[in-house]
C-alpha cells in the first residue's frame, strides 16, 4: 500500500522545551558570562580527566574568579548510577548554589543534569526514575543547568532526561525524565572536539547518526524533526570522516559539522523519540560494560535491514521505507537510485561503515548466546514504541546474534 504524502496527512505534533542554544567555535570564551548570569556560586560537574586535563579548564578558573564566581567542581568516571547522584545532591544540597554547569561527554551532562534537578526538590532520583523507581512525579523546581558537550554523540544538552545506570545481573538503565530538566543554556564549542581520540569519535558520532535516523523514521516524527534530523544527517556525512581523519583542517571542515549533528539528533530525539537500537541499548548497557556508542556502531546497519525486511513485507502505511530510501540515497551517493535500491545501497553503506570502524561484536563484552531472551525482553521500553513498526522477539532475536 502506498504511504499517503506526508505534508497531505499532517497532524497534531508537541515541540518540547529547548535550551537557549549557543553554537559556534570558540564558544567557550562566552561561558564565564553566561554562568555570571544566574548567579555567584556554582556546581561544575565535568568528566574524570579530558576537559580538565585540557588548556581550558585553567582559563575557565580564571575567567570565573575574575567574573566574581565561586565554584565547587566534582566529577563522574563513567556512566552515573542514582547512588552518585544522590551523594552529590547531599553534599552540595545546603551549599547554596545557584546554578550548575555540566561540561563534558553523554556521563557528565546527564549527572548534572540530574542533580540540577534535585538540588531543591530534596528527593531521591530513584523517586523519579522511569520503570524501577518509585512513581513519585518530579514536583521541580530545578536549578538553572549550562551544559557544555565535550564529545559530539548523545546530544544531552538539548534533552529533558538524565540517563542513570546500574551494572550487572540486576542492572537497569533508565531516565530520570522531566520538561523542567531542559538546560537553560547549551553551549556547543566544536573546538571541544579536539582532544577526543578517534576511537571514542567514531563511537560517539554513530551514536548521533543513529540518534538522527531513528527519530527520522520514528512514529512520532513531524515535519520540524524531519527537518532538523536531515540537515544533522547531511552535516553528519560531510564531517564524520573528516573528523576522524585529524590533521589541521578537521576543526574547519570536521568539527562543526559532526557538533553539528549531534546537536540535531539531541534535539530530534527529544521530540520524535528513538528506535530499536536504543530499545536494544538499555539492557544491553545494563548488563555488560558495552559503552553507548559502541552498541549504536555495532547495531545499526543489521536494525535497519531488519526494519526494511519487515516493511516491505507488512500491509500498512508507511512513509519509512521513503525516508530510509532519501538516506540511503544520501550517504550512498547515489541520488538516481529507486526507493528499492536506495534502501538496499542504506543497508550496504552503514555495513561497510561498520566494517571500516571496525566496530565490536557484543561477544567482546560477554555476551552469550544464552543472554539473547533477556536482552530482548528487557528492550520493550520507550525506544522500541516509536520504532516505525513493531518488530517480534524473533526478529530482535535474530538482530542480536547476528552482531554477538
Amino acid at each position: 500500500m502506498k504511504a499517503t504524502p506526508y505534508l497531505d496527512r499532517l497532524g497534531a505534533f508537541r515541540l518540547s522545551p529547548l535550551p537557549d542554544i549557543h553554537f559556534g567555535r570558540q564558544g567557550m570564551q562566552h561561558l564565564p558570562a553566561l554562568i555570571a548570569r544566574y548567579g555567584r556560586r556554582i556546581l561544575l560537574v565535568t568528566g574524570r580527566r579530558s576537559f580538565v586535563d585540557s588548556p581550558h579548564w585553567p582559563a575557565l578558573q580564571s575567567a570565573l574568579a575574575e567574573q566574581g564566581v565561586s565554584w565547587v567542581h566534582v566529577s563522574v568516571a563513567g556512566e552515573p548510577s542514582p547512588r552518585l547522584v544522590d551523594e552529590i545532591v547531599a553534599s552540595q544540597r545546603g551549599a547554596g548554589v545557584e546554578a550548575v554547569v555540566a561540561i563534558g561527554g553523554g556521563s557528565a551532562l546527564d549527572a548534572g543534569k540530574a542533580v540540577a534537578g534535585l538540588l531543591r526538590s530534596g528527593t531521591s532520583v530513584m523517586d523519579h526514575l522511569e520503570g524501577v523507581g518509585q512513581g513519585q512525579p518530579y514536583p521541580g523546581p530545578s536549578v538553572p543547568l549550562l551544559a557544555v558537550p565535550t564529545t559530539a554523540g548523545t546530544g544531552s544538552e538539548a534533552t529533558r532526561n538524565a540517563v542513570l545506570s546500574e551494572q550487572g545481573p540486576n542492572g537497569f538503565k533508565k531516565s530520570f525524565r522531566d520538561d523542567q530538566l531542559v538546560a537553560r543554556v547549551a553551549l556547543v564549542d566544536p573546538d571541544l572536539l579536539a582532544g577526543c581520540p578517534s576511537d571514542q569519535l567514531s563511537a560517539n558520532g554513530m551514536d548521533a547518526f543513529t540518534q538522527l535516523l531513528e527519530s527520522y523514521v520514528s512514529l512520532n516524527a513531524s515535519p520540524p524533526t524531519d527537518a532538523l534530523a536531515w540537515s544533522g544527517m547531511e552535516a553528519f556525512y560531510r564531517s564524520f570522516w573528516k573528523a576522524l581523519e585529524g590533521g589541521p583542517r578537521a576543526p574547519v571542515e570536521g568539527y562543526p559539522g559532526l557538533a553539528y549533528a549531534s546537536l540535531m539528533s539531541g534535539i530530534t530525539l527529544a521530540q520524535a523519540g528513538l528506535g530499536s537500537v536504543h530499545g536494544l541499548a538499555s539492557p544491553l548497557g545494563a548488563l555488560f560494560p558495552i559503552p553507548h556508542g559502541v552498541v549504536c556502531g555495532t547495531l545499526l546497519a543489521e536494525a535497519t535491514a531488519v526494519n526494511i525486511a519487515a516493511l516491505r513485507e507488512g500491509e500498512e502505511a508507511s512513509d519509512a521505507l521513503a525516508k530510509y530510501a532519501r538516506v540511503g540515497r544520501l550517504i550512498g551517493e547515489a541520488p538516481d537510485l529507486s526507493e528499492g535500491d536506495a534502501c538496499d545501497a542504506l543497508v550496504v553503506t552503514l555495513r561497510e561503515w561498520n566494517r571500516r570502524l571496525a566496530m565490536p561484536r557484543l561477544g567482546e563484552f560477554g555476551m552469550t548466546g544464552d543472554d539473547l531472551a533477556r536482552v530482548v525482553d528487557g528492550s520493550r521500553g520507550g525506544s522500541m514504541k516509536t520504532n516505525p513498526l513493531v518488530l517480534g522477539d524473533e526478529a530482535l532475536t535474530a538482530l542480536l546474534a547476528s552482531r554477538l
